[in-house]
């Protein structure tokens, strides 16, 4: 059976992507613990991150490190964390958000109806960051 994230990429939920590649895309959580709260996810099922090969957690690290610079940008945040839970849903993910403090990262905190006006202005800041930063090839249109 699919997971919600394969689901999610393969346009049968709907998304807010902010990225697209080959092998990974990032998209914003339906749940953030912050505004500009967004998930790396590869394309290919992997339910645990040690489970992948190398060469593709290098590529899903590198993509949230560029995406995690774009969510700064956006949100004017003194820091960037991210976290790599994968209790919530059995594909890899990593959680990229704004962080003021270590008590942001906690994901028993994340909104859990949050203004989906809220979520769609939260991509398009994110996805205007990555054009800003040369990014424009990877950027999902809205």
């Amino acid at each position: 059976m699919s997971s919600v994230f394969t689901k999610i990429i393969n346009g049968e939920l709907p998304g807010r992507f902010v990225w697209r590649d080959g092998q990974a895309v990032a998209f914003l959580t339906i749940n953030p613990i912050t505004p500009g709260h967004v998930l790396v996810v590869p394309r290919k099922e992997v339910d645990h991150w040690e489970q992948m090969d190398t060469a593709s957690y290098t590529h899903l690290s590198d993509v949230a490190q560029k995406v995690g610079r774009a969510v700064k940008k956006a949100f004017d945040a003194p820091r960037i964390g991210m976290l790599i839970a994968g209790f919530e849903v059995p594909h890899v993910h990593l959680h990229v958000f704004p962080a003021v403090s270590m008590d942001i990262y906690d994901l028993s905190t994340a909104a859990k109806d949050p203004d989906p006006a809220e979520l769609d202005a939260a991509a398009e800041k994110i996805r205007a960051a990555l054009r800003e930063t040369g990014y424009q090839e990877y950027v999902a249109e809205a």
